[in-house]
């Protein structure tokens, strides 16, 4: 009796014909596309994220899990914050700008966050933050919307 051997191809690999590595930050002028975009959509929650990104050069993890009462004290939005980075551990002082306290102010308001919320809850269940899954998607959504291709864009981007 003859075996008869088959040949299997090997596996794809996850990253054949991805880009891979360090992507680039945003441009000045990418930013400000973006920025006009959600503020034309009327995106309060959008921007709010996509300002306090920028600001506060955070890893997606810490930014998603910021409460109400870490950027605003009573009605007010703070000009400076300092938060405890999980990755690290070392602690990191930011200013938050004027129109990111001004977008914070405009979602924390339409959203009738209190001090003990997330800043960004999740949609179905308020105990819960916005997922680093779903912030990803976000930036994607954002990058695709001014032409840019989603692959070469990420959360760190935003860094």
């Amino acid at each position: 009796m003859a075996v008869v051997l088959q040949y299997v191809a090997p596996y794809r690999p996850w990253n054949k014909g991805k880009l891979v590595g360090q992507k680039p930050p945003l441009k000045p002028r990418e930013v400000w596309a973006i920025r006009v975009r959600l503020q034309i959509a009327n995106k309060k929650r959008d921007l709010a994220l996509f300002n306090l990104s920028l600001d506060s050069k955070l890893r997606g993890c810490d930014l998603l899990s910021l409460k109400v009462s870490d950027v605003r004290t009573g009605g007010d939005t703070r000009s400076r914050t300092k938060i405890i980075q999980k990755k690290t551990g070392n602690p990191v002082q930011f200013e938050i700008m004027d129109q990111s306290r001004d977008a914070i102010r405009d979602w924390c308001e339409f959203k009738g966050l209190e001090q003990y919320d997330w800043l960004f809850p999740n949609r179905k269940d308020r105990n819960r933050h916005f997922s680093t899954r779903q912030y990803a998607r976000l930036v994607d959504d954002w990058v695709k919307s001014i032409g840019l291709r989603r692959s070469a864009y990420g959360t760190h981007s935003m860094r």
